[in-house]
């Protein structure tokens, strides 16, 4: 009886080394197979950053409004518009509509559907600007913010603006990984951006250049391309393109030669100088 007891129990002691080499190549296979599934996944978040660069997720906006001023930086005192929307000013009327830290948009070309047409009008205008120091003065308790009173400091300025403006903005993201959640995708921010486009839906109004005049917006509704208002060649001269960020205390403005071909003004692949 004694020697059954312990021929079992040897076998019991036989059987379990068997028994552990089979869940441990269980566990070399899950490895083997999450590995080669995250070496996937890495393959297609590369192939979807390629394409984003490329500017496949595109899209088209159209814009209009009763007046225009994108101001010239060389004038000082008196404000003189470009001849058209600048760049950095489209860019910022896509980000009113949607923007994500996880995206960046690109504009690529700004079509031109209405003459150029310039006014001269007068605004009041204030002479002197808040002092950061005494803003910070006012959060801690003290002093009242070095507030500016119109009544006192007001000034009537000219000011060169446009009229009767319309544009087509063709521009694409791109995507920045690391500022981005693991639902996030390039198709979700295409789709969130032509709903609320669709819908009129904006983070702040849009505005050309200053909010006095505000953008009205809607996605491209025509079958085939924009139509410039002009055909032939004109030379705009140097243009703001936009600002560089990388020293956020001090953005450098970059500039680039802007050139009418047709009514449009195309910016994808062009020289920018700061």
């Amino acid at each position: 009886m004694h020697q059954r007891i312990r021929g079992a129990s040897l076998r019991r002691r036989v059987e379990r080394p068997h028994h552990d080499t089979s869940l441990g190549s269980v566990f070399i296979g899950v490895f083997l197979f999450v590995s080669i599934l995250m070496m996937w996944y890495v393959g297609v978040v590369n192939d979807e950053d390629t394409s984003m660069k490329g500017g496949k997720m595109s899209i088209r906006l159209e814009v209009w409004g009763e007046n225009a001023l994108f101001s010239r930086s060389e004038f000082k005192t008196e404000r003189v518009t470009y001849d058209v929307m600048t760049p950095s000013a489209a860019r910022g009327i896509l980000e009113a509509i949607f923007w994500h830290p996880g995206m960046r948009w690109r504009i690529d070309r700004i079509h031109v559907l209405n003459p150029i047409r310039f006014d001269s009008i007068r605004r009041n205008e204030v002479d002197s600007v808040i002092n950061i120091g005494k803003i910070r003065t006012m959060a801690e308790g003290r002093g009242d913010g070095g507030a500016i009173y119109t009544a006192e400091s007001i000034q009537q300025r000219s000011s060169t603006i446009l009229r009767d403006v319309r544009y087509v903005i063709d521009a694409h993201f791109e995507l920045n990984r690391a500022k981005m959640s693991s639902t996030d995708s390039a198709e979700k921010f295409q789709s969130m951006f032509m709903r609320r486009a669709a819908k009129g839906q904006c983070f702040h109004h849009p505005y050309f250049g200053t909010r006095e005049f505000p953008v009205e917006f809607q996605l491209w509704q025509e079958s085939g391309d924009p139509v410039g208002f002009e055909h032939g060649h004109r030379d705009l001269g140097y243009m703001l393109y936009d600002f560089d960020y990388r020293n956020p205390a001090h953005p450098a403005p970059l500039f680039f030669r802007a050139e009418l071909d047709d009514g449009v003004l195309d910016v994808e692949s062009v020289e920018v100088r700061s």
